[in-house]
């Protein structure tokens, strides 16, 4: 029964895509009964592999648990016979075609190396004939770069030389009217410091005229205010004796005044004396007989 179990897990497919029922498998190997291809759903997806047979090398039995035991079957590496390659068989038809062909090819090697060389060559002249052509236009154009460059520095030199004896002739002239103006200025600078030298002296004259004349105001403004401090002093001393006489008078007034109001007071306390002793007399009279009355009819 193991022998069995072992065999069917061997030849069962390894594709494990088709489905295919270990049974059919197995029963196909068993009794070499005719296989039909299911249809439908059990159709295979893919092609299956070629079957590979494997060789048992090994079985071991384990007890996992107590009543029972477990196998596990080692396999070998599956085995495949190769073929040896055979040798290439030649023929001579054949050995004399493929040397045409490289007879062939080498006639068109050489036939287009030649056409290259020619080529090349030609590019080469063509390369040649413009550097000959260029190193003449450039020769043409510095031979005539050098004319006109001559040309233009013997122009500019001329036109240097002209400007240079334009420039010493306007020099000249101008060197001339700074000369004529620095003699006019210094002409008018002479008849100016005359003119102010001369009006320095008339001024100073003037000026010493001038002092003496203020001199004289001051010395007639000092007798005028002499003159008005002394009027000043003489109206004072008779204001003065002025408001003294006021004074005195005003004094004179008030001592007659107080006179006068001290004669007044005294007549008037006078008479309130004479008063009094009126209203005494007479309050002794009235208190006489009425003490009188009293005593008779007492």
């Amino acid at each position: 029964m193991l022998i069995g179990l072992v065999r069917d897990s061997v030849l069962q497919c390894f594709c494990h895509s088709c489905k295919a029922p270990l049974g059919i498998v197995a029963g196909g190997r068993r009794g070499n009964a005719p296989f039909k291809k299911p249809s439908g759903k059990g159709k295979p997806r893919t092609k299956q592999p070629k079957k590979v047979k494997f060789i048992t090398t090994e079985i071991r039995c384990q007890e996992k648990s107590k009543g029972g035991l477990c196998y596990e079957v080692i396999l070998a590496e599956p085995t495949v016979q190769k073929r040896a390659p055979s040798p290439p068989q030649t023929s001579p038809t054949q050995q004399v075609a493929i040397e045409d062909k490289l007879r062939a090819a080498e006639e068109r090697r050489l036939s287009l190396e030649a056409h290259k060389l020619a080529a090349l060559a030609a590019k080469l002249s063509k390369i040649e004939e413009a550097a000959r052509k260029k190193d003449e236009l450039s020769a043409a154009f510095i031979a005539a770069t050098r004319e006109s460059l001559d040309a233009k520095m013997n122009n500019t030199e001329e036109k240097r030389e002209a400007h240079i004896a334009e420039l010493k002739n306007k020099l000249k002239e101008h060197l001339e009217s700074v000369e004529k103006t620095r003699l006019s200025l210094e002409q008018q600078t002479q008849e100016v410091r005359c003119a102010v030298e001369e009006k320095l002296k008339t001024a100073a004259a003037q000026r010493d005229e001038n002092i003496k004349r203020m001199l004289d105001r001051l010395k007639e403004h000092e007798e005028q205010v002499a003159r008005v401090r002394q009027g000043l002093t003489e109206r004072v001393q008779q204001l003065e004796s002025q408001i003294q006489g006021k004074l005195d008078q005003a004094h004179e007034r008030r001592q007659n005044i107080e006179r006068e109001q001290k004669e007044k007071l005294r007549i008037h306390e006078r008479r309130a004396e004479m008063v009094r002793q009126n209203k005494a007399a007479l309050s002794e009279q009235s208190v006489l007989p009425a003490e009188k009355e009293t005593a008779s009819s007492g």
